[in-house]
């Protein structure tokens, strides 16, 4: 009891920052999608895939079919895709990082099933799953 009372600062500090490190593990991220739901969902043919990388990192490598509208420009821009609001939309950029914020851009603007890709397309060409780039596709 003495250490306690001894080292109150201390142990409060500990527990501070013990559930400043957790605090974004517990706060709601978007909803993700596995490579194996979004795989099933692009499959149905009712999915946009958007790319919210640069447009160097998509014309490298990117999902079939994917548009890319990149992180920064998607406000100006998403009345480009007013006409996929009653589709699924997956958001893919390189590690799954950026996805939350477009996810809230999108759903602000009336989308209802937005999801990110979890881990990006970066765990996508670590699965070996198929990948397009603007070289082949000219």
């Amino acid at each position: 009891m003495k250490f306690i009372v001894d080292n109150i600062f201390l142990i409060g500090l500990v527990i501070i920052s013990g559930g400043a490190l957790l605090i974004p593990f517990l706060q709601q991220r978007g909803s993700k999608l596995t490579l194996l739901q979004a795989t099933q969902l692009i499959n149905t043919g009712k999915t946009l895939v958007l790319d919210v990388r640069d447009v160097e990192q998509f014309n490298a490598a990117h999902l079939r079919d994917a548009r890319n509208i990149p992180l920064k420009d998607l406000s100006q821009r998403v009345a480009e895709l007013d006409k996929f609001k009653g589709k699924n939309v997956i958001v893919v950029c390189q590690s799954g990082t950026q996805t939350a914020k477009a996810e809230g851009l999108l759903k602000k603007a009336g989308f209802t099933e937005v999801h990110g890709l979890t881990g990006g397309i970066a765990a996508w060409q670590a699965q070996g799953l198929p990948t397009a780039s603007q070289k082949a596709a000219k």
